[in-house]
């Protein structure tokens, strides 16, 4: 394997670049405020993102032409994936999370941290990056029976992996080996607190700086603050994400049927097409619940996600319409108000 092909070089990149252009591709290894670091065939360099670059949305894991004479980049090739988020806040602006990668490590903790409808989230980012999704469970040391929290785990779906260890253990963390092997990029997506850190530390046997968890929180002070990626001993590359708050889905519909595909199975049997799942009649999702092979809670959740999907899909002329249409709404119900009022004088 040579060394582009280690960085995660495949068909679906060469096919973009023309043999004739005199410019190298490298992946983009770290992001900073102002400048990424890439390494290609031969070089490893820390660009400024000036000029023409500056204007190029880059993110970590992707794939660039770098101009070596500038040296600047000139292009950032097509993603086969890329994980963004809507910006916390009130902000509609897009976060680029990372980029082209294979599977993700979605990490959670065997402590308050468990949460079933972030899990859920985080599952429909991976589908709709098109990634692999994998639930690591971390401080299965911290209790006294760690089953309960794979069993929740996996029933979030068919066939989901899931692995429990104590993220300090080498042995334990070598259950994940076989995701990171050469050429192959692993992220980790998870709330501050829950180990990635000591996850990463592990895999990698780098030393980022990470803090013990507050007892009265059990939340843990997490230092990282760019986006990077790390050469693993098994050849593969693992991005390091920054705990993220307020994690919003954009433009996710097709994710969320994935994730909570029992869900659209069933509404595909409902008599109407257009069911809501309340009180219509033949809604089969109504059924499943009466019958309890479907919790509400579940349908629930898919609910909230769906209305926060829309909501930050929504594009600024849409959302103006929108908000238009409620103040004419609104002053229609004024107005009809005020009629029955003075008709009623």
């Amino acid at each position: 394997m040579d060394k582009l092909e280690s960085l995660g070089w495949r068909g679906f990149f060469a096919s973009q670049v023309e043999a004739d252009v005199a410019l190298a591709p490298a992946r983009v290894l770290a992001v900073h405020r102002g400048r990424v670091d890439v390494a290609g065939e031969d070089f490893h360099d820390s660009l400024a993102l000036t000029g023409n670059s500056a204007a190029l949305a880059i993110t970590v894991g992707d794939w660039v032409l770098v101009d070596r004479d500038g040296p600047r980049i000139e292009r950032v090739l097509d993603r086969f994936g890329v994980f963004k988020r809507g910006a916390a806040g009130t902000s509609h602006t897009i976060q680029l999370i990372a980029a082209n990668v294979d599977t993700l490590f979605i990490v959670t903790s065997a402590n308050r941290d468990f949460n079933v409808a972030r899990l859920e989230r985080y599952l429909a980012i991976a589908h709709e990056a098109g990634a692999y999704p994998l639930i690591v469970i971390t401080k299965a040391d911290t209790v006294a029976s760690i089953e309960p929290y794979i069993s929740q785990a996996r029933a979030l779906g068919n066939s989901l992996p899931v692995e429990a260890m104590d993220a300090r253990e080498p042995d334990d963390v070598d259950k994940l080996r076989p995701w990171c092997g050469p050429g192959q990029t692993v992220a980790l997506l998870g709330s501050s607190g829950v180990g990635k850190s000591t996850l990463i530390n592990t895999l990698t046997g780098a030393g980022l700086d990470t803090r013990d968890v507050r007892e009265d929180d059990q939340r843990g002070r997490h230092t990282t603050t760019s986006r990077s990626m790390h050469r693993l001993p098994q050849g593969g590359w693992l991005v390091d994400t920054p705990g993220m708050r307020e994690l919003r889905l954009v433009d996710s519909g097709d994710a969320l049927d994935d994730v909570f595909g029992e869900i659209t199975a069933l509404a595909t049997e409902c008599r109407f097409s257009d069911c809501r799942h309340a009180a219509e009649p033949g809604c089969a999702v109504r059924a499943a619940i009466d019958a309890g092979t479907l919790n509400q809670k579940r349908l629930d959740r898919f609910r909230k996600l769906q209305a926060e999907d829309r909501r930050n899909s929504e594009t600024v002329a849409e959302r103006r319409a929108r908000d238009r249409n409620l103040g004419q709404l609104y002053k229609s119900i004024l107005s009809d108000k005020q009629r029955f009022k003075n008709e009623n004088e």
